[in-house]
């Protein structure tokens, strides 16, 4: 054979396995998101310790396609919220100089106490600045804060209270409440500018880590080497070896699944009696830890998490089981037997608990978020004007089971659409009831748990597991969720489709997924910010303005 076409051959065969190439992105305009509650915690831990008290309400974030993230980068402060962070910053400021800690989270000795000091006040805040601001101070933000703490002395007659008082301004600063893509010029980029190292790695270590970036990623910052992709794939690479890869996990699971909801969660104490405070703690965290040791430790292939009937089962949830829990006192490994309809997480009393009702089970919420949540598939609110008597009415003489009852609630012409997409999912789930508990019969009346989920039907939720690993929009729906989630955008959908590929070629694994998205030029790309008149003529151009 010619020696041409052999080398053309190898060369189509080697393009061939490589698969697609990642796109090309111009990214979009940088952001500034406010921390989340959990982001707030982390930080306020890793830089002064776990042992402060964080106590007090937060802000709350808007919910906004799916995620807490997405609303993050649309959230601002108002006066009802900054008084909330100005409680929680002097709180925390006091503990720090309290005499339990001062020793320790204080690098240096005033050389008198009852005054200021201004060279031991800097070198404090030089410190500390920069693991709070994740960057460090500028000389004029350096001499702001010696200057109020000098201030702060002054008038307190106390050092430690004039460090306080200055500390406290620091963590109601935008520096510190906002996540900031800061920028800077690069002929380079296709916009002309590019994320500076500090916020590649403040933008690194969220999405990681779910906190700001330690002392080695923003040292690898200063030296430039986050400016490379070399030195990117060596902080990945460290990031991803630390057992801290598990609480970035954990953040994203939490939020996209939602799961704020369990701070709330409540159900009938006459009608689940089993199902206490206790419960729903360990209800958020079974699932949570299946996540993890089956994504992270045995990284196995993220369908399974739908199909899986290994977990772990802690005391309370035994009760609700009603399965042997063999650790008194905390958690244990168990895996349902064979035959257990219990099977995927979808099944776990903490899915469908967190999905229903306080006193009863709901097939149309347990469908919805299947639909939503697993597939991000968004079924539209009913109509303000529909009445739900007939669906709650769990006592319906004539309607004894949900299936009936939500039968002849569809029949309706304005709710039949929605209930389509919905209700064949959730009546699959129905053997298990408002509180997850099995059970095998509604009011005397066996419950028919035959289902289909996009045209593949099944008989029980064995089967509906089955039909959520093969189908295409849940691995799809997690790409989706988790570039968002790691942006604090929607994503490209060049790129998303790249990710999804890639993801199939990786076996479904989330480390390699996270590495990719991580060691990714798009995601750090960025576009210059827009102007007000910009922003504005785009505003208009998408409510179709002229």
């Amino acid at each position: 054979m010619n020696r041409r076409v052999v080398l053309f051959l190898t060369a189509l065969l080697t393009l061939s396995a490589c698969g697609p190439q990642e796109p090309e992105s111009l990214g979009g305009p940088p952001l500034m998101r406010r921390l989340t509650e959990d982001q707030y915690r982390r930080i306020v831990a890793d830089v002064f310790g776990p042992d402060i008290v964080i106590g007090g309400r937060f802000a709350p974030l808007t919910r906004t396609d799916g995620l807490l993230a997405l609303g993050a980068s649309a959230s601002i402060i108002n006066s009802s919220s900054y008084e909330l962070y100005d409680n929680l910053a002097r709180a925390i400021a006091a503990q720090v100089v309290d005499s339990a800690h001062r020793d320790w989270l204080v690098p240096c000795k005033p050389g008198v106490e009852d005054g200021p000091d201004t060279a031991c006040a800097a070198q404090f805040f030089k410190q500390t600045g920069r693991l709070l601001y994740r960057r460090h101070l500028t000389d004029d933000e350096l001499k702001l804060q010696v200057e109020l703490a000098a201030l702060g002395a002054k008038e307190l007659k106390s050092f430690y209270n004039g460090l306080a008082a200055s500390l406290s301004a620091m963590l109601v600063a935008p520096e510190f409440l906002f996540i900031n893509d800061t920028t800077e010029k690069d002929e380079k980029a296709s916009g002309g500018v590019r994320l500076t190292a500090y916020a590649k790695a403040s933008r690194l270590s969220f999405f990681l880590w779910n906190t700001s970036p330690d002392h080695s990623l923003l040292t690898a910052a200063e030296k430039g080497e986050l400016n490379d992709s070399a030195g990117i794939a060596k902080q990945v690479a460290r990031l991803m070896a630390s057992p801290r890869i598990e609480d970035g996990t954990r953040a994203f699971f939490n939020d996209m699944l939602a799961f704020e909801t369990f701070d709330t969660l409540q159900k009938d104490a006459v009608i689940y009696p089993a199902f206490g405070l206790a419960t729903v703690k360990d209800a958020r965290e079974q699932i949570l830890r299946t996540i993890v040791d089956h994504l992270l430790v045995q990284k196995a292939d993220y369908r399974g998490l739908f199909t899986t009937r290994k977990t772990f089962m802690s005391a309370p949830l035994g009760m609700v089981y009603r399965a042997p829990a063999d650790d008194p006192d905390g958690w244990a490994a168990y895996e349902f037997p064979d035959g257990d309809q219990h099977v995927g997480i979808q099944s776990f009393v903490g899915f469908v608990s967190l999905h229903s009702h306080p006193g009863r089970s709901s097939a149309t919420l347990r469908g919805k978020a299947v639909r939503e949540t697993l597939m991000c598939q968004k079924v539209p609110d009913p109509p303000a004007n529909v009445d739900f008597t007939l669906v709650s009415d769990s006592a319906n003489p004539i309607y004894k089971t949900a299936r009936e009852r939500l039968a002849a609630h569809s029949t309706e012409p304005s709710c039949a659409g929605c209930h389509k997409l919905m209700d064949p999912i959730g009546l699959t789930l129905e053997n298990f009831d408002g509180a997850g508990q099995w059970r095998k019969t509604e009011n005397g009346i066996a419950i028919n748990t035959g289902g289909a989920l996009d045209g593949v039907a099944y008989d029980d939720a064995v089967g509906l597991g089955k039909a959520l690993a093969a189908n295409p929009s849940v691995p799809s729906c997690l790409v989706n969720r988790l570039v968002n989630y790691a942006t604090g955008r929607t994503a490209d959908r060049k790129w998303l489709a790249y990710l999804e590929q890639k993801f199939s070629d990786d076996k479904y694994r989330l480390p390699d997924l996270l590495q990719r998205i991580a060691r990714s030029d798009v995601f750090y790309a960025v576009t210059p910010a827009q102007t007000s008149t910009q922003a504005a003529g785009s505003a208009g151009a998408r409510e179709g303005k002229s």
